[in-house]
C-alpha cells in the first residue's frame, strides 16, 4: 500500500470556498463567534491552520465572497508574511545575542534555547572578536540574558559556576 507523500506538490483546487495552490489551502469556514464568515490559511503538510481571518460577506449578506486567484494571492502573501514574522519572533527569544566590553575589548554573549517538552536546555557562550571560545555554561531555559547577567559573568571570568 502507497503512503501518500507529505512533501509531494498537492493537486490545484480552485473552488469558490476551497482553494488549494501554491503551497497554500485557502478554505473558507462558517465564523462560530457571529453570522460571518472566516477563511483558514493552512500550509502544505500542516494539520492546523497558520492564520485565520475574517473574510467577505457576497452581495447577497449571507453567503460568503467566492475565492478567486487575485484573493489567494493575497491571502497568500499575507498568510506567508505572519508564518515569517512568527519564526523570526521565535528565533529572537530561542537565540539572544549581545556585545559587552569587557577587559578592553569586545566580547560577544549568546543564549541558545533548545526547547524541548522533557528536556528543555540553553547554553550560555561567550566568543571574543576573532571568535574564540571564552566560555561556555549550561543555564536554566529560563535564564535572562541582561548587559547585568554577562557582565556579572565576564566579572567571573566566564565561569560556569557562576551563571547557576
Amino acid at each position: 500500500m502507497n503512503e501518500p507523500d507529505i512533501g509531494a506538490e498537492q493537486e490545484a483546487i480552485h473552488q469558490p470556498r476551497l482553494w488549494r495552490d501554491n503551497g497554500w489551502t485557502a478554505r473558507v469556514i462558517k465564523n462560530e463567534d457571529d453570522d460571518g464568515w472566516a477563511v483558514a490559511m493552512t500550509p502544505d503538510g500542516q494539520v492546523e491552520p497558520a492564520l485565520v481571518g475574517p473574510w467577505t460577506m457576497g452581495r447577497d449578506k449571507r453567503n460568503p465572497k467566492p475565492l478567486d486567484t487575485s484573493a489567494f494571492n493575497t491571502l497568500v502573501k499575507t498568510a506567508a508574511e505572519f508564518v515569517r514574522r512568527h519564526e523570526q519572533q521565535l528565533h529572537a527569544v530561542l537565540h539572544q545575542q549581545m556585545v559587552i566590553t569587557h577587559a578592553g575589548g569586545r566580547v560577544s554573549v549568546t543564549l541558545d534555547i533548545a526547547p524541548d517538552e522533557e528536556n528543555p536546555s540553553a547554553l550560555l557562550r561567550a566568543t571574543d572578536g576573532a571568535g574564540e571560545v571564552l566560555g561556555e555554561a549550561r543555564v536554566s531555559p529560563g535564564f535572562k540574558l541582561t548587559r547585568a547577567s554577562a557582565g556579572a559573568w565576564a566579572e567571573a571570568d566566564f565561569s560556569p559556576q557562576a551563571v547557576r
